[in-house]
């Protein structure tokens, strides 16, 4: 079976009304259509991907994030040029998105170009450009 990408993320944040207003910027900028917009759950769909967020149970809601647990590590989503990336760059840091390394090239792939932030949470996103087909291009 071919898989056809992934349909969506869900991301469980300690405080959901701390969070919210950074992915509905995001949603937004990232031109994502608002499938769920409420109290409880923002959930946003675009370019054949889907990012849910919602708060997490009281239980949790005193822990924090930390990447090298099992678990989410970070998500990445691919952009279809370098301007998008440095476009994104600029969005975040007018925003106040906390910058792990501004727009960079990395030898992940070939032409492998990004940005990494983190939400109000502390969860890593990254967003790439990789020209062509990167590592899948039988030259690379």
């Amino acid at each position: 079976m071919e898989m056809n990408g992934i349909a969506h993320i869900q991301i469980t944040v300690s405080d959901y009304s701390k969070c919210y207003p950074f992915y509905r910027k995001l949603f937004e900028f990232l031109e994502m259509k608002l499938v769920f917009d409420t109290e409880e759950l923002i959930y946003g769909v675009g370019s054949r991907t889907g990012i849910l967020v919602r708060g997490a149970n009281e239980a949790y809601q005193n822990e924090v994030f930390e990447q090298w647990r099992i678990g989410l590590h970070h998500f990445c989503f691919r952009a279809r040029s370098r301007e998008d990336i440095d476009g994104l760059y600029t969005f975040l840091s007018e925003n106040g998105a906390t910058i792990v390394h501004p727009p960079e090239d990395a030898a992940w792939a070939p032409g492998y170009y990004s940005v990494l932030f983190e939400d109000p949470d502390g969860i890593r996103i990254e967003a790439n450009h990789v020209p062509g087909r990167g590592k899948l291009d039988p030259h690379s």
